[in-house]
């Protein structure tokens, strides 16, 4: 018996394409899933929660302002939180409270993404045998100048610890400041200044060990105007200023003219020192005492 060609019948609508499908298919329950999306990789999503994790911790725990850390420090971004606590833990280990430390961070974003290893504990070391501070004052040292956490060992601090050392001058918590001055563009030039109003090298050395903050001071909007009044209208002589140096940190405005104003109103003149030195309310007793005498009464 012959067999016969099996005949293969299709629907008549199968001859007709069928429309594209207008919904997507699931994926098999058993499809291969992206290594991305494995637990050992954050997702997308994860990545926006450690991300706002981050900023949270940033804001409320150490007061820092996020906004201003992203945009001075755009390797905030992505550094891990646990970088940032590590930063933490270097100056809480030197007695830096939370609250100094929130400010010194605020101040200086780049410090949060820096590894302490490399960039803090150097400086500390350097602080802490190099000037010799002791470890007490490294907390006061840091918290009066935290610019001296970003700046580099050997091309500034180093180089500006011989320079005050050369001078004479001892440095402490309260001059570290000085460390972050550079000696050819500031330090230098305040000195040779101080030289060039007649005075010689020596006396302006024992002038900048009797007051260290000269050299902290503008020589445009502080040598200079008051150098010019000293000369000119208090008719005084640069002599003065070896034996009052501190004359440079009182407020020309505030409290050199309205007292060189009152001494000449009464035809009375006085000793920097003692013009200066004392409060608002001593020098108008001393007026007033200067006044009578003067009277015989």
């Amino acid at each position: 018996m012959a067999l016969r060609p099996h005949t293969l019948f299709l629907p008549q609508a199968s001859l007709t394409p069928s429309p594209k499908p207008s919904f997507t298919p699931k994926p098999p329950s058993n499809s291969f899933t992206p290594i991305l999306n494995s637990p050992n990789y954050p997702s997308p999503t994860d990545s926006g929660l450690l991300f706002r994790e981050k900023l949270i911790y940033l804001e409320t725990h150490l007061n820092v302002n996020p906004q201003k850390a992203l945009l001075k420090n755009p390797d905030f971004r992505s550094c891990p939180l646990s970088s940032i606590i590590s930063v933490e833990h270097c100056l809480s280990s030197m007695g830096i409270e939370r609250s100094a430390m929130g400010r010194i961070l605020d101040m200086h974003p780049e410090l949060l993404t820096a590894d302490p290893h490399l960039r803090l504990y150097p400086v500390f070391d350097f602080l802490l045998h190099d000037a010799r501070i002791p470890f007490p004052d490294i907390r006061k040292s840091i918290v009066r100048c935290p610019r001296l956490l970003v700046c580099d060992v050997t091309t500034q601090l180093r180089p500006a610890l011989l320079f005050l050392t050369h001078l004479g001058l001892r440095v402490s918590c309260q001059t570290t400041v000085l460390l972050v001055s550079s000696v050819k563009g500031t330090l230098v030039p305040k000195i040779e200044y101080l030289e060039s109003l007649g005075l010689c090298h020596a006396d302006v050395v024992n002038m900048v060990i009797r007051s260290p903050a000269l050299l902290t001071l503008s020589i445009r909007n502080n040598f200079v105007p008051k150098v010019e009044y000293l000369l000119g209208e208090m008719k005084r002589d640069v002599k003065e200023l070896k034996r009052f140096p501190q004359y440079f940190s009182f407020s020309l405005e505030g409290k050199i003219k309205p007292r060189h104003r009152l001494l000449v109103e009464h035809g009375f003149s006085l000793p920097l020192r003692e013009m200066l030195r004392v409060s608002d309310g001593e020098f108008n007793a001393m007026l007033i005492e200067m006044r009578l005498d003067c009277r015989g009464l």
